[in-house]
Order: structure tokens, then sequence, then C-alpha cells
């Protein structure tokens, strides 16, 4: 008889991925240093995908799924104030940059620079990825936009989803910086000028 897949291997492999990418990049990891990083054969690493990038696109569900469990206990949604919550997000990204570069860097949004244009089904799994983090902060924008007075023509023609995009869009091109400089200082920076905005965007309406 065939031996069970041990699921258990399956996630391993997509979490060896994850520091693998952000260090060096999708196109610079082999399957071997995968498997290697995991401590799994490559067998193993067949028997659940046919190739890097069937793993790439599962692993960047995967990372939806730890992230998403990750940020729903994070301390920003305490406050009873959705604008605190939104802005205790913001400061809560900038705690994050801190240490090395590859180890607060986003895994999807590594991979979507290299394979936004060279592999379809992985740049559609980072998108997804991506634009399921940034619907998770579109409640407490509309609850801002309530509280603060901004809805249709007070919200000068922005929305709760056009903001939360813009917000993660901030965030990747962080990122990007801090890789391109080698210092998470500007990436810092662009979070704070980010805080600066959300504040003067509800300010008015205060």
């Amino acid at each position: 008889m065939a031996r069970k897949a041990n699921p258990q291997t399956r996630d391993n492999l997509m979490e060896a991925a994850f520091g693998l990418v952000r260090r060096q990049g999708l196109s610079a990891t082999s399957v071997d240093e995968i498997c290697a990083a995991a401590g799994v054969s490559k067998g193993a690493f067949f028997h659940h995908f046919k190739s890097k990038e069937e793993l790439a696109a599962a692993a960047a569900e995967h990372w939806s799924a730890v992230t998403e469990a990750f940020f729903e206990t994070a301390p920003y949604h305490q406050p009873a104030d959705p604008l605190a919550r939104l802005l205790g997000y913001i400061d809560f990204r900038r705690e994050m940059m801190s240490g090395e570069i590859a180890e607060f860097t986003c895994f999807v949004g590594t991979m979507a620079q290299e394979a936004w244009a060279t592999s379809p089904p992985v740049a559609a799994a980072t998108w997804d990825s991506m634009r399921r983090h940034g619907e998770r902060l579109v409640p407490d924008i509309e609850a801002a936009m309530a509280a603060h007075g901004l809805s249709g023509g007070a919200a000068g023609g922005w929305s709760a989803q056009s903001l939360a995009q813009h917000i993660v869009a901030v965030t990747q091109g962080a990122f990007i910086l801090a890789k391109a400089s080698g210092d998470a200082g500007p990436a810092r920076e662009s979070l704070d000028h980010l805080r600066r905005y959300i504040c003067q965007l509800f300010e008015p309406a205060a």
C-alpha cells in the first residue's frame, strides 16, 4: 500500500520557502535548498508539489493563513476607537521593521516582484494574499469614516477599499526601500509618513 502523505511535510516545505525566498528571492531558491531547509527528501517534495512554481503558489496561500492568524491577535485591535486601531496597525507594522531585513519583509511581496510577468499562477496567488490582507483593514477604515463623518462626497473621492490598498502599497514599497538600502530606517520613515497622511485624512472632519 502507498504511504499516506504527511500534511506536516507539506507545511514544512512551504515554511522553509518563506525564509529562503525572503533572503535570496524565488529564482535563486532551488528545490534542493527548500528540501534541505525543511529536512525532507526531494522525493517527498515531489509527492506534494509538481514544481517549485506550484509550491510557490501554495506557499502564498499558506503565508496568508499564517499571517492572518498572527495579525488577528495583535494588540492594535484593542482600542475602542476605529481610527486608533488603524493607526495602531501602522505603528505595529513599523515596530516590526527591525532586525534582519529578510525576517520582516514580505514573502508574497518578494515573489510578486519576480513573478508578475513570468508566472501567472504565482502572481495571482501573491495578489490574492495582499488583497486579503488589505481587506482586513477595511472594516476599521469604514468605521473610522463613519465616526468622523467621512462618507460620500465628504471623503473626497476616496474609499475604505482604496485606502486599504494604499496602506498595503506603502508597506510593500517600504520593504523594497529596506532591501535596496540595506537599512530598515527608510522603511520606518515611509510608515511615519503614512501615519501622518492618515491623520490628515481624518483630522479635518474630527
